[in-house]
């Protein structure tokens, strides 16, 4: 496993860090805690040395595994993170109530890393107005948590405002090649360089949807190197990056544990033909694909029942593989609740989108398509 050493902060976390966010789960949606815990294990020993969770993780469960499943092993040899979850935070005292309650959960005195979690422009300048932001830095200087920083899913110029406000220690952005120009894209990677603030990278897989590409995607993949994943190709891609502190995968079954750890171990970044690959595959797909949802499920629950990462992830399926069959059979699957039919237009989930989808009407878009095929 490679190591990346963050000298500002005087750290080496593995390139390949584990998201816990996308555990496997058991039928009622709780976690497979038994399949979690080898997942972890195998992680581990591969030299995953960062695990990364968040209050809202598997509705509120992942912190509490997580607590659990890495007391075996020694404290020192291991970076946990947990964010406080900001959208829930209006008060003070609401924030310290919940960051006790995250501190028993994980079964913790301290923290390596804590974040400000999904935080835009208004909710930074809010936790600034609460005291939050100072409430934290004096936790930090407690040594409750030994390094301060912010998650983000918002515009450039939000990210620019936030990353230009304070010194940070680290912050953690959607970064991936098909996001180059979305949210803090490219530019703010490089602000992110410039200002010597290491970056955390989250859904370099783009939420599993760059590990599965279309035929027309695969191709060329396979005919640079035909055994590597596509996955593999997404990873390098990001870890290439030398400001890169840690990428972080969410991964959901042990195979993607297995190949994560393959393409992090010996790393090697893309040469120029590689990158030429990729670039033509990034064009594809942007051809293809429906709407950018990466299944964070941020939006979930709909007050109408509607599940809307399995719509969009049906409909974005629809797009890049062109599969009438197979798009029936897994619509009719469905519960008719949870069907974009249901939706009544309320705008509750924009409100949480981090992506900031046209939520209601890509629904729409979804029904109109769905009914022009059964005709």
């Amino acid at each position: 496993m490679e190591y990346r050493k963050m000298e500002k902060l005087h750290v080496r976390p593995s390139l390949l860090g584990f998201g816990c966010m996308r555990f496997p789960t058991r039928p009622d949606g709780g976690i497979d805690e038994a399949q979690a815990q080898a997942m972890l294990d195998r992680a581990y020993r591969g030299g995953v040395n960062y695990f990364d969770t968040a209050y809202f993780y598997h509705n509120g469960a992942s912190e509490n595994f997580v607590g659990r499943a890495l007391a075996a092993y020694p404290r020192e040899s291991y970076f946990l993170t947990s964010k406080l979850p900001t959208t829930l935070i209006h008060s003070l005292d609401k924030a310290k109530t919940i960051f006790d309650e995250q501190m028993g959960r994980l079964q913790r005195d301290d923290l390596d890393f804590y974040l400000l979690h999904n935080i835009n422009g208004a909710r930074w300048r809010e936790m600034v107005e609460l005291g939050v932001v100072d409430w934290c830095l004096e936790l930090q200087r407690q040594g409750v948590f030994r390094h301060f920083g912010f998650s983000f899913h918002g515009a450039y110029e939000e990210f620019r405002e936030i990353l230009t406000a304070r010194d940070w220690d680290c912050c953690q952005i959607q970064f991936n090649y098909m996001d180059t120009e979305d949210q803090a894209g490219i530019r703010g990677y490089r602000l992110a360089e410039e200002l010597g603030v290491p970056l955390i990278v989250m859904e370099p897989i783009k939420g599993g949807s760059l590990a599965n590409p279309p035929e027309s995607v695969m191709r060329l993949f396979r005919e640079k190197h035909p055994g590597a994943s596509a996955s593999s190709w997404a990873l390098r891609w990001v870890a290439g990056m030398p400001n890169v502190m840690t990428v972080l995968s969410g991964m959901s079954t042990m195979e993607q544990v297995e190949d994560n750890l393959r393409t992090l171990t010996a790393f090697q970044p893309l040469d120029s033909g590689e990158q030429a690959v990729l670039e033509r595959a990034a064009a594809e797909f942007k051809r293809l694909v429906k709407n950018g949802c990466t299944g964070c499920r941020y939006c979930m629950p709909c007050p109408a029942g509607v599940d809307i990462p399995l719509n969009f992830k049906l409909w974005n399926d629809w797009g890049m593989f062109h599969n009438p069959p197979r798009f029936q059979a897994r619509w009719g699957n469905m519960e008719e609740a949870s069907r974009a039919t249901s939706c009544v237009g309320c705008g509750a989930c924009e409100e949480k989108c981090p992506q900031g989808l046209d939520i209601r009407g890509d629904l729409l878009r979804l029904r109109e398509e769905l009914a022009a095929l059964e005709q």
